[in-house]
C-alpha cells in the first residue's frame, strides 16, 4: 500500500507541474510532449518513473486527476486528457459529465443463463480477461445490440492520426436482419480502471478509419459488484463535440438457468 500512495503521489506530482506549466486563465485546450514529463520530474523533485506512458494511462483510466487540475475548471466543465499524436498529449476542456462513465445505480439487473465455461472462470488472468469471456461466452453483445456479432481480434495496438498509439480491449463484427454491417469495438474495465470517453473516442476513430464501409457502434462493458455475485454492465456510446453519451444502459446478471423462475420469464417476455 506505501508503495501505491507513493506512485500515487509522484504521478500526481507530475502530471500537476505540467498542468500548472501550461494553464492560463480562459484557456480551453493544450498539449505537452512525453519528454516534458521527464523534465517535470526533475522539476518537483521526484523520481523519474520507469514507465512514462504509465503516467498518463493512469489518469486516463485509473485515477481522477489531482484536486488543482479539477478546481481550474469553470463551472460546468471538466479537464479530459487524451492523446494528441506520436508522443502528445491534449489537456482539453469538456462538459461535466463528459470525464467518466458510472453505471447507474438505480438499473435493474436482466437475469441471463451463465454459459461462462467454469474452467475460464478459475483461470482468467485478471478481473479484465475474465469480463471480457463472460461476454463472449454468454454473447452479450448480440444481446444487448440485437445484432449476430463475432469477436474478430483482441487488443489490437495501433496507431491513430491526430491520437497516437492506442488499444482495443476487443473487436466484434456483426450483421443484423437487413444484412447492414457493423464494426464493434469493445472496452473492458475491472477492478479499480474507469470507464473513459477517451478511449471511445479513440475506438471510433481506429474503426472509421480502418473498416470505414462498417457502422460503428461502440460498447463498454464493466463489472459492477452485485449482492449475489458480479453484474456486468453494459453501454453503447456515441462522441457529439468532442463528449462522450451514454445512447444505451444495460445491467446483466449471469445466473445459472434454475434460478430464472417462470414470473421472471413472463415479465420479461412482457417487456418484449
Amino acid at each position: 500500500m506505501a508503495k501505491k500512495n507513493e506512485k500515487t503521489a509522484q504521478y500526481s506530482s507530475i502530471i500537476r507541474h505540467i498542468f500548472q506549466t501550461y494553464w492560463k486563465k480562459n484557456i480551453e485546450e493544450f498539449e505537452f510532449h512525453r519528454d516534458e514529463l521527464v523534465e517535470a520530474a526533475q522539476a518537483v523533485g521526484v523520481e523519474r518513473p520507469d514507465n512514462l506512458g504509465d503516467v498518463i494511462y493512469s489518469f486516463k483510466f485509473r485515477r481522477e486527476l489531482p484536486a488543482e487540475i479539477l478546481q481550474a475548471a469553470p463551472k460546468g466543465k471538466s479537464w479530459l486528457l487524451e492523446g494528441a499524436g506520436h508522443g502528445r498529449y491534449r489537456f482539453r476542456l469538456v462538459k461535466v459529465g463528459g470525464t467518466t462513465i458510472k453505471p447507474r445505480e438505480d438499473l435493474a439487473a436482466i437475469k441471463i443463463p451463465d454459459s461462462t465455461p467454469e474452467i475460464i472462470g478459475a483461470y482468467a488472468l485478471g478481473d479484465e480477461q475474465a469480463l471480457l469471456a463472460k461476454v463472449r461466452y454468454n454473447r452479450l453483445i448480440d444481446i444487448f445490440l440485437g445484432l449476430t456479432t463475432y469477436s474478430l481480434q483482441n487488443h489490437l495496438r495501433t496507431q491513430v492520426k491526430g491520437m497516437g498509439q492506442i488499444e482495443i480491449d476487443e473487436i466484434y463484427v456483426g450483421v443484423n436482419r437487413n444484412g447492414a454491417q457493423y464494426v464493434i469495438p469493445v472496452q473492458a474495465k475491472g477492478g479499480s480502471d474507469k470507464l473513459s470517453p477517451v478511449q471511445t473516442a479513440q475506438d471510433i476513430a481506429c474503426c472509421q478509419a480502418k473498416f470505414p464501409e462498417l457502422i460503428c457502434r461502440p460498447v463498454s462493458a464493466q463489472f459492477i459488484d452485485g449482492k449475489d455475485g458480479h453484474v456486468i454492465a453494459l453501454f453503447e456510446l456515441t462522441v457529439e463535440n468532442g463528449n462522450a453519451l451514454v445512447v444505451e444502459e444495460r445491467h446483466y446478471r449471469l445466473v445459472p438457468s434454475d434460478a430464472i423462475d417462470a414470473d421472471t420469464k413472463r415479465q420479461y417476455a412482457e417487456r418484449s
